[in-house]
């Protein structure tokens, strides 16, 4: 009767704290919404949202495929020792280092040194820096559920290491890769603090790279901080997290797709 009893308890504790998380993402969702919804100027966040594209697709382009390659070496290639816990433990630390600390870094590196200047490529180098350790982790942990029979399979049949590789373990762990390369968006879309730094915070439509520009995130904070207009704020807001929770659902539904393809 007592482990019942405790399990019941644990059942109703989790069930609570679930559906605190829920209304919790309701509310703010909520909220959001009703003081946004009627302040939403698409005209005047079209130079933001262009700008927040640039930093996206670069900063992936160049994260993704270090992040996916360094994943691949470190469960497929490497054999446990100093050097691969090295990588692993400075993998770990750089995914807990603050984001205004890689501003700084980007700027005094990328802006001053290099002389990129405020631009969408130095947010962007900023950003992948970021982004590197949520996909080596996720790349990594989605090619550990990947089952050894697979490769052994493969390799029996004649097939060599990279064919395994590329045609066996990363198609099926395409939805883990996918899972963590949509998460590393979701991030560069809300950041600000590195941002700020580095790619700056002019109201202008970037038509390259190399030009400065204000994402969606920035131009929120400067809306809010200056008090410039809370209700453009608010407008920004929803339409910021619009695009997180698209980002979010494209994931789960590829994710899903995914899955139910390689299942057959």
């Amino acid at each position: 009767m007592k482990v019942k009893h405790k399990d019941s308890l644990t059942r109703t504790l989790l069930i609570s704290i679930s559906l605190l998380t829920i209304g919790i993402l309701l509310w703010i969702i909520a909220y959001i919404f009703v003081n946004g919804i009627s302040h939403i100027d698409l005209v005047k966040l079209f130079p933001p949202m262009v700008s927040t594209l640039f930093i996206v697709v670069i900063g992936l382009a160049i994260s993704a495929p270090i992040g996916i390659g360094a994943a691949i070496y470190l469960n497929e290639y490497a054999k446990d020792g100093k050097f691969v816990r090295g990588i692993r433990f400075a993998t770990e630390s750089l995914a807990a280092v603050p984001s205004i600390l890689f501003g700084l870094f980007g700027m005094m590196f990328f802006q001053i040194n290099l002389k990129l200047g405020f631009s969408m490529l130095s947010g962007a180098l900023t950003v992948s820096m970021m982004v590197l350790p949520t996909i080596v982790k996720t790349t990594e942990e989605a090619l550990k559920t990947v089952p050894t029979s697979y490769r052994e399979g493969s390799l029996a049949l004649g097939a060599t290491k990279y064919a395994t590789i590329a045609k066996v373990v990363l198609p099926s762990a395409l939805p883990g890769i996918l899972t963590g390369i949509v998460l590393g968006m979701g991030r560069i879309v809300g950041e600000t603090a590195a941002i700020y730094l580095t790619a700056g915070t002019m109201y202008r439509l970037p038509l390259s790279a190399m030009e400065s520009g204000r994402t969606l995130a920035v131009h929120l904070y400067l809306l809010a901080k200056e008090g410039i207009s809370f209700d453009e704020a608010y407008g920004t807001a929803l339409v910021l997290l619009v695009v997180i929770l698209c980002l979010n659902l494209t994931t789960y539904f590829i994710g899903n797709k995914l899955n139910k393809s390689s299942s057959k």
